[in-house]
């Protein structure tokens, strides 16, 4: 009997220590996603700065102008990883022709406020590529916590369900956009 009792507390320890570490998994997984969402609303946040600046000095270039703030919109109402990345690779297209007017307008790549929102652009760019690394390597984990004999059984009672990854489709859009100055 006592034997059976230790047994019971060894699978009771064995099960509570497996869905904890899915729920810390779990919950890496939403803050690496919030972490990537803060980093989007920087970029959302900044875009119509530099369409007014564009504006400015290429005002007559709507269509480039429009596809921009569309992009940005349709990228703001993306509900899942899939549909966020789908629409950041649109945004980050529409941005890399932005930037391709300053080729065209001379006076635009030497304004102060272009140039000053071009290098805010390529930090947010950078922290966006960090926080993404991150949560799809915290997904990772977890899906591959989900996934493994005996976790699996535990994680597919407990709701645990795998989490898609933030991909670009585009390989050409995994750099950002491309800004120069020459």
């Amino acid at each position: 009997m006592l034997w059976f009792l230790i047994i019971l507390a060894v699978i009771a320890f064995v099960l509570i220590g497996m869905y904890n570490s899915l729920v810390r998994l779990r919950v890496r997984v939403n803050s690496a996603w919030a972490d990537i969402d803060v980093q989007l609303k920087r970029r959302w946040e900044l875009i119509p700065n530099l369409v007014e600046t564009v504006k400015g000095s290429a005002g007559h270039e709507r269509e480039t102008l429009q596809q921009v703030i569309e992009a940005r919109n349709r990228a703001m109402g993306a509900q899942s990883p899939g549909e966020a990345a789908a629409a950041e690779e649109v945004l980050t297209g529409s941005l890399g022709r932005l930037f391709a007017l300053s080729e065209a307008y001379p006076q635009l790549r030497a304004a102060e406020a272009f140039t000053g929102l071009q290098g805010s652009l390529d930090e947010i760019e950078e922290a966006v590529q960090n926080a993404r690394r991150y949560y799809n390597a915290v997904v990772r984990d977890y899906n591959t916590k989900t996934r493994v004999f005996p976790t699996n059984l535990l994680a597919g009672l407990s709701g645990h369900r795998p989490r898609e990854f933030f991909t670009l489709d585009d390989e050409r859009q995994r750099e950002g956009p491309q800004v120069s100055f020459s």
